[in-house]
């Protein structure tokens, strides 16, 4: 397949999708996104340095790292991004839909400039560092490899704005559970195991899966009782077999699981404890308000849920090392904010506008060859494709596709479906 030929297909998609961001938006807005979508994934680079170069422009490239700095610095740009992500992401999340938040950070441990830097825990250090928090929401079907990235927004605990982490939670939540219908069932890891949460979910009706910690109370039976104990006295009437797989390759998990009806002490809400022994020394507890019962099918899905929210692990991995995240250089508050709408834009390029659109058959062997893999496409297939995409733009010396309006219509969408 002619490679100059699906670099135009990949322009004109990143020229269309751009367009669709930018509706209603005035001209030099449109233009901008379509640039830093552009310079983000020729260069794999959230430095505006790397951006003007990608952009080839007659002109001196600190006049261009100006122009973008400026637009970068544009006051709702954040807003506008992320709203029309969830209308573009609305009809691909349904009622069984798992809506996975996670909370990750961005060390920057040598920066001094840098707006409101607070204190972070390293998580791949397991250290204190200087830097951002980040609250992620990234929408998946269980047991299904495909992800929809919904919301990606940075904060800082001494920023002037900031109030607490329960209500950067909530406002990620209420803000895409608007945005995709009120669709979807909303899982969190143990960070989620809060009376905060669990209060505006049941008052919200909300569906959900939360990891519970050992020392949670439940009502079981009419008694206070520890979570951890009642997980020890569960019945796990089922068994299965999952492979997860792990930097060493895969590994088996034989797991048994179960349930018990409980209630939230002075919550007088039906709820489920849902336990899986099999995952490490103690079982592990998942508090739902989805309706169990004594079915291995309903049960299994919530076993599968799971397993399939570790998935969002290597996603978080992925937007973090396919664009350096972490080398983000800009210093203001309000850039850094935007950047991370820029961020999802260009996640949601990748995992679901495009990936869902390229007729594998035809393009997958070509993406493969210019990302260099020796090994193959991987399970997690978007940093080859990543990597295919910048390798094919970077190739090319002309720009983004604005720089080519007469050439819109010769590109047929032969290669992509609608």
């Amino acid at each position: 397949m002619n490679v100059a030929r699906v670099t135009g297909k990949l322009k004109e998609q990143i020229h269309l999708f751009s367009r669709k961001l930018s509706e209603s938006s005035p001209k030099v807005m449109s233009r901008f996104l379509e640039e830093a979508i552009f310079g983000i994934c020729a260069r794999q680079s959230l430095r505006l340095s790397e951006w003007g170069r990608s952009l080839n422009e007659k002109i001196d490239l600190i006049k261009t790292i100006d122009r973008l700095s400026r637009q970068l610095d544009r006051r709702g740009l954040w807003d506008i991004v992320t709203s029309k992500i969830l209308r573009l992401a609305r009809d691909k999340i349904d009622e069984k839909t798992l809506l996975v938040v996670d909370i990750s950070d961005i060390t920057k441990p040598y920066a001094r400039k840098m707006e409101y830097l607070s204190c972070v825990r390293d998580g791949s250090k397991g250290e204190l560092s200087d830097g951002y928090w980040t609250m992620h929401v990234i929408g998946c079907e269980s047991g299904s490899s495909e992800v929809v990235p919904l919301y990606s927004r940075l904060y800082s605990t001494e920023a002037p704005d900031f109030e607490s982490e329960n209500t950067e939670i909530i406002r990620a939540v209420r803000r895409v559970s608007i945005g995709v219908g009120n669709k979807g069932i909303w899982m969190i890891d143990r960070g989620g195991d809060r009376r905060h949460l669990y209060d505006y979910f049941l008052t919200q009706h909300c569906r959900f899966i939360i990891r519970l910690k050992g020392d949670r109370h439940l009502l079981y039976k009419g008694k206070k009782v520890l979570a951890r104990e009642l997980s020890n006295s569960c019945s796990l009437p089922y068994q299965d077999v999952l492979i997860r797989e792990e930097n060493q390759g895969e590994k088996r998990y034989d797991v048994a699981y179960g349930f018990s009806p409980v209630q939230l002490p002075d919550m007088p809400v039906p709820l489920y404890l849902v336990v899986i022994a099999g995952f490490g020394p103690d079982p592990m507890m998942l508090l739902t308000n989805i309706p169990m019962r004594k079915n291995r099918d309903v049960l299994s899905w919530v076993v599968e849920s799971y397993h399939t929210r570790w998935r969002i692990e290597e996603t978080i991995r992925f937007i973090k090392q396919s664009y350096a995240l972490e080398d983000v250089r800009v210093l203001t508050y309000r850039r850094l904010q935007n950047m991370m709408a820029l961020v999802l834009a260009v996640s949601y390029f990748t995992m679901a506008y495009l990936g869902r659109r390229i007729k594998l058959k035809a393009i997958s062997g070509l993406l493969l060859r210019v990302s260099k893999r020796i090994f193959g496409v991987p399970d997690f297939r978007f940093y080859a494709l990543s990597d295919g995409i910048m390798e094919l733009l970077r190739r090319n010396d002309k720009g983004p596709l604005r720089n080519l309006p007469n050439q819109l219509h010769k590109y047929q969408l032969s290669l992509f479906n609608p």
